[in-house]
């Protein structure tokens, strides 16, 4: 195949056979029979990192698992619990 032929893409009845497909063939292929897509992106999240010592992260997160949740939600709880007390 000449370098400036592009592929046609196939059309695909599952997400799983696009994915199935492009396992075994190059996107690059592909990129000029892509259909052109545009989205708006609102973030409105935000992470916060916090330097923990490393003890203290492993007590969290045992005690995360104890309570069958993650250490995020676990911290989170705590610290709202915290909160509401002090005011």
């Amino acid at each position: 195949m000449e370098e400036n032929e592009q592929k046609q893409l196939p059309t695909f009845e599952s997400l799983d056979e696009l994915v199935e497909f492009f396992e075994t063939n190059s996107l690059g292929d592909y990129w000029e029979s892509m259909p052109e897509v545009h989205f708006d992106v609102d973030i409105k999240r935000h992470r916060h990192l916090v330097e923990l010592d490393a003890d203290l992260v492993d007590k969290l997160r045992t005690a995360a698992s104890d309570q069958h949740m993650s250490t995020e939600a676990l911290v989170n709880s705590w610290l709202r619990e915290k909160l509401s007390q002090a005011s």
